[in-house]
């Protein structure tokens, strides 16, 4: 009997932490009222036929349709068209899309979000962010088709120009009328083309109304936590939502799913490749949310009250005031305090066996953390093709997550093994002892984390039993349940931050499995096979890296980003293949072969992830017509120089990029866009990059310090290498797409220009 409750135990615990992922989205389809999944999935289908960045000439058809859409639906369209640069010193021509449907009050206005463009170059932008326009466009449809009647006015923004700065986004702040009239937006986006949707709130005070208002509203499968929020504003991805709160003290809601990351930005960002399960995810959010908020008074969302807040199978969604925070810290670390007296007291605990429990606890942390650190370095040392995923996490990313897991599962086992004589609550002082540190820490710098004392509380209800109950071996399906808040927070964890960040993050799985591990001790502590445990999870960690292993090659599923530009130095009359490629294939090589070197210059162009070129070789000089670059004026006013300059190219061309010698400017304006402060005075050597449309001019005014001597070097680009007439490029293999974030498959000019 013993032995069967040890099985089942087993297997629930198994069972929990995947029921904790199934839950955390829809399953099947999630259509309420008049909402049409097929309607959705066919804008989906149109909008990412084909790339449609800025500029290019689907980004045209895509403002048409989603124009289209919304008239035929009896709304009032209107466009706002105009040049911004907002923080990132990338100037675009943006053309926002807006439609209102009128409220029958006088209160703020709900905004529905979405961006239309895709990232430049070669992403089709489906799950980004075809996904976020085609859902609220049948939103809307649907609504309006059911005969609501709004108490607020509902505001539809399509932004332009999101991939290249959040321009649309700052156009909208910075100039349109009904700016002021926003009580609340409704942001809907994707970092992949998968996995569950993330709730994050964007408020420059507290969240108190929000998370209230979200909690009534009752969306079905909420996945949010304050955790999230607090990494996600550490981090350099903001959303168009970020411009309104930052700019305009607007609030909202981002919802965004982040999983399958390789499809980021990439060709493969298709239709064919969306996980219908997101998109049924992001369709169940807004259908609740709009229906509350459309009448809901959104003049009474602002607070000064935070909130912290996590999803929780069965209570769905949980949240309570920051001021908790102390206090419940403050009586977890008596309740542990009394109860360590207390076990000690009644001979459930010794020293001796808290000081083994310490040791297995510590031991296997070190263990895990090392190999977790030194994991990434490894995988690409063995794997040096992996370089060439710039983001971080490969097509079989999921594989080595897993086996890393299983590793760190497999160490605790056997290092516990060892401990085989030392009585269960003994063991589980340590991990409670290291989580209270944890949340203390947390409590002070992290307050959005601080649900984690939550698990804490049912390993000291855990540990209660423990040291209290005089049978040898309480009910393990009972000590499981307690168990139950430290599995369902921290798995999806594991799982998240390298799918989030990278796989440079591996560490974080290794060591939040060991912490797992000691909130499960109340359980684990009673299994007699921790030996056979850990072979299982070596076995499985084996059976993952092996996998992983036949998955590291490059094919038309899995396909290899690679990059190729010739880049014409005009002041020198020479040319360069280029490429930001680690690992060449038969493609690159043509133009990168034996004679390839690492740069010298040339080698940094603006990126998401400051990426530099691998390997240039001096080429053949084409006939490359370089852009006019002419003085029109040239003024000193006192101790000031005032210089305006015109590039004009002469032929097509898709984005600009001027950079300067070491010289301080004290303005710059591109367009009569005045490029931001906070820009110019964190700059390095870029000055800005102007993302074309038209062909346009692009017309620059700089002051400076008479002192100075600017040298400016312009690098004119355009997509055409492998469609241009002076070049013979044959087409990628099966196996290989874009390399995304960067500049590629272009023709670049160097010019420079001294002042």
């Amino acid at each position: 009997m013993k032995k069967f409750s040890l099985i089942l135990s087993f297997i629930i615990l198994i069972a929990a932490a995947a029921w904790g992922f199934y839950d955390m989205m829809p399953q099947k389809e999630y259509a309420p009222g008049q909402f049409s999944t097929e309607n959705a999935l066919k804008h989906i289908k149109t909008i990412a036929e084909a790339p449609h960045y800025v500029g290019s000439k689907k980004h045209e058809e895509v403002k048409k349709y989603v124009i289209s859409e919304l008239s035929t639906m009896g709304l009032e369209v209107e466009t706002q068209e105009g040049y911004t640069s907002g923080d990132w010193g990338n100037v675009s021509k943006a053309i926002n899309i807006i439609a209102k449907i009128e409220g029958s009050g006088n209160g703020k206005a709900l905004v529905l979000m979405a961006h239309y463009d895709s990232n430049t170059h070669s992403s089709k932008g489906a799950s980004d962010d075809a996904v976020g326009v085609a859902v609220i466009l049948e939103s809307i449809r649907g609504y309006l088709e059911a005969g609501n009647n709004p108490k607020n006015d509902i505001i539809i923004l399509f932004t332009d120009a999101e991939e290249l700065g959040l321009n649309g986004a700052q156009l909208f702040v910075d100039e349109h009328p009904l700016a002021k009239d926003i009580g609340l937006i409704l942001n809907f986006e994707a970092r992949g083309s998968g996995g569950p949707s993330y709730m994050l709130i964007e408020t420059n005070g507290g969240n108190k109304n929000l998370i209230e208002t979200f909690n009534e509203a009752n969306p079905e499968f909420p996945v949010a936590n304050s955790l999230a929020y607090s990494i996600y504003k550490m981090l350099p991805n903001d959303t168009d939502l970020t411009v309104f709160r930052e700019d305009a003290d607007i609030e909202g809601f981002n919802f965004a799913f982040i999983d399958d990351h390789y499809d980021y930005h990439t060709v493969n960002d298709s239709y064919e490749n969306l996980d219908s399960n997101s998109l049924q995810h992001q369709i169940s959010y807004l259908i609740p949310l709009l229906e509350y908020y459309s009448t809901h008074d959104l003049t009474k969302l602002k607070s000064e009250v935070d909130y912290i807040y996590f999803d929780f199978p069965i209570f769905n969604f949980v949240y309570y005031p920051y001021s908790w925070v102390f206090p419940m810290l403050i009586l977890a670390v008596l309740l542990f305090l009394i109860l360590i007296g207390y076990g000690i007291k009644n001979q459930k605990l010794t020293l001796r066996g808290i000081f083994q429990g310490f040791g297995a606890f510590f031991i296997t942390l070190t263990l895990t953390g090392i190999i977790g650190y030194f994991s990434w370095t490894a995988i690409t040392a063995l794997y040096p093709q992996y370089l060439d995923i710039l983001h971080g996490f490969t097509y079989n990313g999921h594989l080595y997550i897993a086996g890393f897991t299983a590793l760190s599962f497999a160490l605790c086992f056997y290092v516990y093994s060892k401990f085989k004589k030392t009585e269960t609550a003994n063991l589980l002082i340590a991990p409670i002892f290291v989580w209270l540190l944890i949340c203390t820490a947390i409590a002070v710098y992290l307050k959005g984390a601080s649900f984690f004392i939550i698990q804490v509380y049912g390993a000291l209800a855990a540990l209660l039993i423990l040291v209290s109950t005089k049978k040898e071996k309480p009910s393990l399906l009972f000590l499981l349940l307690l168990c139950f808040p430290g599995l369902w927070m921290l798995s999806p964890l594991i799982q998240m931050l390298p799918v989030g960040l990278g796989l440079k993050t591996l560490a974080s799985s290794c060591i939040i499995s060991v912490f797992l591990f000691g909130l499960l001790i109340p359980v684990f502590g009673f299994y007699k096979q921790k030996k056979k445990l850990a072979l299982l999870g070596f076995v499985l960690c084996a059976i993952f890296l092996i996998s992983a292993h036949f998955q590291s090659d490059f094919t038309e599923e899995r396909p290899h980003p690679t990059s190729l530009l010739y880049l014409f130095d005009s002041d020198n009359n020479t040319a360069n293949w280029a490429t930001y490629n680690k690992s060449l294939d038969n493609w690159t090589s043509q133009y990168l072969g034996d004679n390839k070197r690492s740069p010298e210059d040339l080698s940094h162009f603006s990126s998401k992830y400051g990426t530099g070129f691998s390997y240039v070789s001096e080429t053949t000089v084409k006939n490359i017509q370089t852009p006019d670059i002419s003085i029109v004026k040239d003024t000193v006013i006192g101790n000031e120089r005032h210089v305006g300059i015109c590039v004009v190219p002469y032929r097509n061309v898709n984005r600009l990029e001027v950079r300067t010698n070491e010289v301080e400017v004290l303005s710059c304006a591109v367009n009569n866009v005045l490029l931001s402060k906070k820009f110019i005075e964190n700059r390095k050597d870029r000055l800005f990059t102007h993302y074309i449309s038209n062909n346009d001019y692009t017309e620059i005014s700089l002051t400076f310090d008479v002192s100075e001597k600017p040298v400016l070097i312009f690098y004119e680009a355009s997509y055409d290498l492998l469609e241009h007439e002076l070049f013979s490029i044959p087409d990628r293999p099966d196996n290989a797409i874009p390399m995304p974030f960067v500049i590629n498959d272009a023709v670049m000019v160097k010019k420079t220009l001294k002042l």
